[in-house]
């Protein structure tokens, strides 16, 4: 609990029933035929307090399930108007609220922070103009680049089909993946490496990893990632620590980040972009839309954006941080998504992980309400549309027709828009005339930039394993890594390692290390008491 409630344990609200009703009697009491007899039926009180706790469990998240978060704001420092015509980019001094939420990947909502695991790392950005969710992991690669890979990769991470045991007692599901899918080296290094168990979350930093496009206000594309670097520095957990605070305090990373803000040491990160044009694209040596890849920072440097401070911890945990919903797909008009084939997957995953675990308006929940929907929000526009009813519908649109009407037309606007104050409506009947404008404006912006996702007909694509795969991890190790972060490498790795049970499995860790160089495959297979 925070020390604020401990001073004031004063309650005003009188106990009530779930309807307002106040309730006369002591809450432990039931209604019985007799100080013996059995429980009467009309006893509402006592079958609403038992319905209502049979269903206080909402699904976890399939992945991301343990985790934490607080609030605070993120403030421009400075502006990007001369790429991107984005509303929250335009003005140094912008300020907006900002609700983060930080989690282990793959293990379940008991599990332990210092597990040895990307760490997910999510800010919801409730702007004037509307919510930017920018869903990032403390790790700028990831284990995959095709998509239909993620739910086979996550699998190897939760339980055995038939021993519905953990990967603890026996790794071989983990390292069977990762060795039929090189590709995930880059991240595997980074994870075994001293970052993949931080010091809580106050202490790393976060990464986009994807590939956005910021479009400026003539219409020019600029690639970019986003970075959060912790103004608290990064700090990580030796492997013996890690396992120890997953016995003694599972919880030790929402206690530090609770326990921080609740003491005044508001924990910060200053935040930053790379930026590629699409002329340097096309000459990169590696794919943009490639998630296993980094960008140089010598060849792209950092350029400072802003900051997010965060100094409010949350008053109720299920309602504003498990019901918070981040989606990659919540992307303020100016900034787009690239064509990076993960990305675009996670566009359609969240929004819909979010309709099965909180409901079709998922969107309505106080925490995830964009305050352009909010009267007296002081956002330029009150936010409309035509979603009306299901589950839950806490705020339906009054009156509004659900439909494009000529009786009360909603409006609309063109961006970008400094005011959003020159309105019009779609109304009425489009025209051949109109379809054909609209056609030849889009053309002649296509022209500016031939960044064709879709073109004749379909093709069934994997992405194949090449040598400049292993030149990025190869890199880290050798080059980032001194030999005393070498030496603790392989022993996290045979360590965890060490538990396979498959037959000849071991041998193929070992020569999937390899790839870095033989030095390190044959430091593995040692380990591991395998031949190389």
């Amino acid at each position: 609990m925070s020390k604020e409630l401990y001073a004031n344990s004063k309650d005003d609200a009188v106990y009530s029933t779930s309807f307002g009703v106040p309730f006369p009697h002591h809450p432990y009491s039931a209604q019985r035929a007799g100080p013996t007899g059995p429980l009467l039926l009309q006893d509402t009180y006592l079958i609403d307090a038992l319905a209502h706790f049979d269903r206080e469990r909402i699904p976890e998240r399939v992945v991301h399930a343990k985790g934490g978060g607080a609030h605070g704001y993120f403030e421009v420092t400075d502006d990007l108007s001369d790429i991107t015509y984005a509303e929250p980019f335009q003005k140094a001094g912008y300020k907006c609220p900002v609700t983060v939420r930080f989690s282990t990947v793959g293990g379940e909502r008991g599990s332990a922070d210092s597990a040895r695991d990307p760490r997910g790392f999510s800010i919801k950005h409730r702007t004037d103009w509307g919510n930017w969710d920018m869903v990032a992991n403390n790790t700028p690669i990831f284990f995959i680049r095709d998509p239909i890979k993620f739910p086979h990769f996550i699998h190897t991470q939760k339980r055995d089909p038939q021993t519905n045991l953990g990967a603890g007692p026996d790794a071989s599901h983990f390292w069977n993946y990762l060795t039929q899918n090189p590709e995930s080296l880059h991240q595997i290094t980074y994870m075994f490496g001293d970052r993949g168990t931080p010091d809580g979350w106050r202490h790393m930093n976060g990464y986009s990893g994807h590939t956005f496009k910021f479009i400026s206000k003539e219409g020019k594309i600029t690639y970019t990632q986003f970075h959060y670097i912790t103004d608290q520095g990064v700090k990580n957990l030796s492997a013996e620590k890690a396992g120890e605070l997953a016995g003694a305090n599972p919880d030790s990373s929402q206690q530090d980040l609770f326990e921080a803000i609740d003491n005044g040491d508001y924990p910060s990160w200053t935040v930053y972009v790379q930026t590629m044009t699409p002329e340097q694209a096309e000459k990169f040596r590696y794919s943009i839309l490639d998630l296993t890849k980094v960008w140089s920072h010598k060849e792209f440097p950092l350029r400072k954006v802003g900051k997010f401070v965060l100094n409010k911890n949350a008053d109720n945990y299920f309602e504003e941080i498990e019901q918070v919903a981040f989606s990659p797909s919540n992307l303020p008009n100016g900034l787009e998504a690239s064509a990076d084939p993960v990305l675009q997957s996670r566009l359609f995953s969240y929004p819909d992980t979010h309709r099965h675990r909180l409901g079709p308006n998922f969107n309505q929940l106080p925490v995830n309400q964009p305050r352009t929907f909010q009267k007296g929000s002081g956002c330029p526009f009150l936010a409309g549309n035509f979603q009306r009813d299901g589950n839950m519908a806490i705020n339906n649109q009054g009156n509004r027709p659900n439909y494009l009407s000529t009786i009360r037309p909603i409006q609309s606007v063109s961006v970008p828009d400094e005011d959003f104050k020159s309105t019009h409506n779609y109304t009425g009947v489009v025209t051949k005339k109109m379809e054909d404008e609209s056609l030849s404006v889009q053309t002649e912006e296509a022209k500016k930039h031939d960044e064709k996702i879709w073109e004749g007909a379909s093709y069934i694509y994997v992405s194949g394993i090449q040598d400049i795969d292993a030149e990025q991890p190869r890199a880290l190790y050798e080059k980032v890594y001194d030999d005393a972060a070498k030496a603790r490498f392989i022993e996290n790795v045979v360590g965890h390692a060490s538990s396979i049970k498959q037959p000849g499995l071991k041998e193929q860790v070992a020569k999937y290390f390899g790839q870095i160089n033989d030095d390190l495959g044959q430091k593995v297979a040692k380990g591991l008491g395998v031949s190389y």
